[in-house]
């Protein structure tokens, strides 16, 4: 459907649209989304769906970026996701083995106890279409949306962050590490994801929370550390803030959804 503002979660995000043309405002530019080709941008820049014609439905998949940099993606596929480009497969002959993964991965999300098998296919996915060249969806650009020198700042923000949330960091810490005013930097952060950048490393850190309760056995307090907490109360009332229930009270709701939707 349309999308009446722009969007920006700190994720990479794949779209395949098996039939139909989408048309994305995506930072500065007016891009063409290709039908039946994997298509994979930086959920950072902002997007937004501006038109859309014959699309019966349309895949979406998101992989948090902490855990994408840890895949050690080509860095040519890295490098320009970071710069704000859509990237699409050029090969047409894949839409049938896409649009297979892409249905198996929303059956694994939501029926499965464990994602490993479908975040191994992502990553392998991403490989080979980092084998081969790699195209950028033909957009044209508009003027005065956005600054590029507050982008590419943010998106160094965000790059240091997803890699040390599990660490104590600060906000000075953050902006020392990207040569800013910590000032400054908290600005143009909140300007750009709508929260400051404490918000945003507590966020950070509960998404990495929720993961392990989904995909591991680990006890909530091993948890807790593992994710950057220093007090398992901190922990339980920045959870309880983001998902309106305690952790433990999360991973039984989890656990009855998966098995409801198994019988």
């Amino acid at each position: 459907k349309l999308m009446n503002r722009f969007d920006q979660h700190n994720e990479i995000e794949l779209n395949f649209f098996p039939t139909g043309n989408c048309t994305y405002l995506l930072y500065d530019k007016i891009v063409s989304v290709p039908s039946q080709r994997l298509t994979i941008f930086w959920g950072l820049t902002p997007h937004q769906i501006i038109d859309f014609q014959d699309i019966c439905q349309y895949y979406v998949c998101t992989i948090p970026l902490s855990l994408f940099l840890s895949w050690d993606v080509p860095s040519h596929i890295v490098e320009n996701l970071f710069a704000g480009q859509m990237l699409y497969d050029p090969i047409e002959t894949r839409a049938d083995y896409d649009r297979y993964l892409f249905e198996q991965w929303c059956h694994d999300m939501i029926n499965s106890t464990t994602y490993e098998p479908a975040l191994i296919e992502m990553k392998a996915r991403i490989f080979r279409l980092g084998q081969h060249y790699s195209h950028i969806a033909e957009s044209c650009h508009l003027e005065g949306r956005i600054h590029h020198s507050e982008t590419k700042a943010v998106a160094q923000i965000a790059l240091f962050i997803a890699q040390n949330y599990m660490h104590p960091i600060k906000t000075m810490d953050i902006a020392k590490h990207v040569g800013l005013h910590p000032d400054y930097a908290n600005s143009i952060f909140k300007k750009a994801f709508g929260v400051s950048l404490h918000q945003h490393v507590t966020n950070e850190r509960i998404n990495h929370a929720q993961r392990m309760l989904l995909t591991t056995d680990n006890p909530i307090t091993d948890i807790a550390w593992s994710c950057g907490f220093n007090t398992i109360s901190r922990f339980n009332s920045a959870f309880l803030k983001q998902n309106g229930c305690t952790p433990r009270e999360y991973l039984r709701k989890r656990k009855e959804e998966g098995s409801s939707g198994k019988k």
